[in-house]
């Protein structure tokens, strides 16, 4: 039965008008800002291609925003304040030739005017949203032909909508260069999203809300952008040209570009993008009106924070003399030389105060959970806008520091090698009795102590998952966190955990790993993406070796399992007890569902010579990803 949320509680609805007292709320520039140079509005909804009934992102969910509401009760003043600003939709001349579709999507399309073409930097998450955008700047900016697409780094919003933008055979044909920095780009971009996909997948719609309607009780905005659009194409296309080094310069349509490499920032391959003639920058993701991750709640690799700021700094060295205008792929751009260098400036300091502080207070024996609960930003620093944690949180990026620096291990022995959730809850619960913890936790909630409320209710959850009455009452305790969270990922969080708590797990509202990503996998990481469905313990005693010929790549590769380990290399093996042949498209279902190979064989599609029982034993030995695996429950 679906239940209605709960309204804020007295105490929560009292922390969120205090709160307005620690931001500077009379500061209205941002407002002015989100709105300048608007062009067009967004036309209306996105539509899926996969069902043109479905709507992917629709501006009027979030109608409720707009004008000046009061704050409601049950969203944190700063976050309610962000959420209007990104839902600002449109297309936007940022100076005169760069434009911008904004808030259709999580991301930004940036354009760049040149004499004969247009330059793409970016291309939203989705191909629908992608060609929204593109439209827009078809309709009111130019019809010039797309000259180059330009990735700023490996993250799936600022690549997946490049089918919307530009058709994979202009690019096969040299006619658009894919510019993007690193030479590991490919690996990044498909191998972070996709190997470790299903569970990022899960983490992710609790984090960006994808299980909660829209409006002040549910999902707001994901902090950075409107919305992470729902059943939208993710496509891939992998970069042609690569940015190996800061300096390297591309002239395109008569406009030159001009790039410093900053790897192993907010994504692992990155870079930012100098345009001279017209005084404008981007630092990608490293510079944006939030506060981003050092560790992201979805799960993908621990950044440096001294990485965004040494960047950061380089930056302000190279052009900050000469910087007019900063744009960036998400939230809206800062114009002025004065206001550009206070941005990069202020960012810069904040990142790097985050790593600086983090370090001084692990060598003085503090635990990351204790780091973080007392590091606070100076107030110049913390009062800024830019700054506020829309994206990452200062107290989960303080944790991720130590993560990065020193390890998964806090440092303290009871942590190193406790009992599993579920064996220790069992133990507390029957140590200190349900009862004891249902009536504590119900005291707690009363008093309005949700973290303990949740924390003392969680082992009973776990030792007794049919206990509706304890996951109904870690649910309340949820939902007045997520009420009370500037961060919206951390509101996403708690308040899908209520939701999940009450109803059960919900299904995902779509796939990442899409069927475009994984056939665009290079084969060395496609092998990798296999090896992770391996079951170890069955494939301990397997002796297997497959053959496997991709006809359109022209590659030849060998895989075996031993000793319960997939490995794969180029060539082929004499000892090979079947080959398979056909093309990469076909080659890939045929690895991950090998249960098609005998109709995809019988058809013609593909060739198996050897023994075909090498396949069952093959298809016996891989795993399934359940998408919807549970999180608040065992």
């Amino acid at each position: 039965m679906c239940q209605k949320p709960k309204p804020a509680s007295p105490a929560t609805a009292e922390a969120n008008r205090a709160a307005t007292e620690l931001y500077d709320m009379a500061n209205r520039q941002d407002f002015t800002d989100a709105q300048r140079g608007l062009i067009a509005s967004l036309p209306g909804p996105v539509y899926s291609d996969s069902d043109p009934s479905k709507i992917s992102f629709d501006p009027a969910e979030f109608d409720y925003l707009r004008g000046d509401p009061p704050v409601p009760d049950t969203v944190n003043p700063s976050l309610w304040r962000q959420s209007q600003l990104v839902t600002v939709g449109g297309l936007f001349e940022v100076t005169k030739g760069v434009y911008q579709a904004r808030n259709n999507d999580i991301a930004n399309l940036t354009v760049v005017e040149g004499e004969d073409g247009i330059i793409v930097i970016d291309c939203m998450a989705g191909v629908e949203s992608a060609r929204q955008g593109m439209s827009l700047i078809r309709e009111h900016v130019t019809d010039k032909p797309v000259k180059a697409v330009i990735y700023t780094h490996t993250h799936v919003d600022h690549y997946g909508g490049v089918k919307g933008v530009v058709s994979a055979e202009d690019v096969a044909s040299g006619k658009v260069p894919i510019i993007a920095p690193g030479l590991q780009f490919n690996k990044y971009a498909i191998g972070e999203n996709i190997i470790a996909g299903n569970a990022m997948s899960r983490r992710s719609f609790y984090a960006f809300g994808g299980l909660l309607p829209p409006g002040p009780e549910g999902f707001v905005s994901c902090g950075i952008g409107a919305v992470t659009a729902r059943d939208v194409t993710i496509s891939y296309i992998p970069p042609t040209d690569l940015i190996t080094e800061t300096g390297a310069r591309r002239e395109i349509a008569g406009i030159e570009f001009e790039f410093l490499y900053a790897p192993d920032t907010e994504a692992p391959e990155e870079m930012h993008i100098w345009i001279p003639q017209l005084k404008a920058l981007t630092c990608a993701e490293n510079a944006n009106h939030s506060l981003h991750n050092i560790q992201t709640l979805r799960g993908a690799r621990t950044r440096d924070a001294r990485n965004f700021a040494r960047y950061l700094d380089e930056t302000l060295q190279r052009w900050g003399d000469e910087a007019e205008v900063h744009y960036g792929p998400h939230t809206w751009p800062v114009w002025g030389n004065e206001n550009v260098t206070a941005l990069l400036e202020s960012q810069r300091d904040t990142y790097k105060y985050i790593h600086d502080q983090a370090l001084r207070l692990a060598n003085k024996g503090y635990t990351p959970l204790e780091a973080a609960e007392v590091i606070e930003l100076p107030e110049e620093l913390g009062r800024n806008w830019a700054n506020r944690g829309y994206h990452g949180t200062l107290h989960h990026d303080v944790r991720a520091v130590y993560t990065k620096e020193l390890g998964m291990w806090d440092g303290d022995p009871v942590s190193l090698h406790p009992h599993p959730p579920v064996e220790s809850s069992k133990r507390f619960v029957e140590f200190a009795g349900a009862d004891k913890i249902l009536a504590e936790g119900q005291r707690a909630i009363d008093a309005a102590d949700y973290r303990w409320a949740a924390q003392i209710l969680h082992p009973l959850v776990f030792a007794q998952p049919d206990n509706q009455r304890a996951k109904d009452l870690q649910a309340d305790a949820y939902e007045q966190m997520g009420y009370q969270a500037e961060g919206p990922q951390w509101r996403g969080v708690f308040l899908s955990a209520a939701l999940e708590l009450r109803e059960g797990t919900q299904p995902p509202p779509y796939a990442t790993a899409s069927r475009d990503s994984i056939l665009a996998m290079p084969i060395d990481i496609l092998f990798d993406f296999v090896a992770v469905h391996i079951i170890g313990d069955k494939a301990a005693t397997a002796d297997l070796r497959i053959d496997l010929h991709f006809t359109d790549a022209g590659e030849q590769w060998t895989m075996w399992i031993r000793r319960g380990v997939l490995n794969a290399r180029p060539g082929t093996s004499a000892d090979a007890q079947l080959t398979i042949t056909g093309p990469k498209e076909l080659m890939v279902p045929t690895l991950l569902e090998p249960s098609a190979a005998a109709g995809l064989a019988k058809d013609g599609k593909i060739t198996l010579d050897g023994d075909t029982a090498a396949l069952d034993t093959y298809s016996s030995l891989l795993d399934e990803f359940d998408p919807a695996f549970a999180i608040v429950t065992p």
